[in-house]
């Protein structure tokens, strides 16, 4: 449907999906992966950047990442940032370059993540709840009925939809924490 009040909680829903799939991707499941350390800031050249404006950042093995800042003089600044991001793991400065290798969770580590996932996904329904009021009540000003009944009908399969989609990728990133 084309009515500017149902494309807005589209726009909204898509939002609140993209904003939980990079929630997840910086979740350490056991493997390494470049989102949980991209977002890192640095203080580098007298401002905070992103790792991923500093350095290169690889994954060589399945439990480790490999950062090479593009500048020398900026490693101890990267490895500080590393240290207070609180990711689980140590870096491990060799002067060339840093390492993070990740130990292999235990079943208590994977139930905790397990909750944050829960957590993660009921923020997610309760923000297309939030986009969902905010279209009803535009809604609910229709004069006409018809339109009215049509547009509260779109909105509720679209909710649907929306609540299904987190639904899936919360189970899917739940089976890949609990998997050994």
């Amino acid at each position: 449907m084309s009515d500017p009040r149902i494309v807005a909680f589209h726009a909204a829903n898509e939002k609140i999906l993209s904003h939980l799939h990079t929630e997840f991707s910086k979740l350490q499941t056991g493997r390494a992966n470049a989102a949980q350390v991209e977002t890192v800031m640095v203080d580098a050249y007298g401002q905070r950047q992103e790792l991923r404006a500093v350095a290169g950042i690889s994954i060589p093995e399945s439990r480790s990442i490999l950062i090479q800042p593009w500048d020398k003089s900026i490693m101890g600044a990267v490895e500080k940032a590393l240290q207070q991001s609180n990711l689980g793991a140590n870096p491990v400065n060799d002067g060339v370059a840093i390492r993070i290798n990740f130990p292999p969770m235990n079943e208590e580590r994977r139930m905790q993540l397990v909750k944050v996932v829960s957590r993660m996904a009921e923020d997610s329904r309760i923000a297309v709840r939030q986009a969902r009021q905010e279209a009803h009540d535009s809604i609910k000003q229709e004069k006409d009925e018809d339109l009215k009944e049509t547009l509260l009908d779109y909105l509720q399969k679209a909710v649907d939809e929306a609540n299904a989609k987190i639904a899936e990728s919360s189970l899917k990133k739940e089976e890949e924490i609990m998997k050994v």
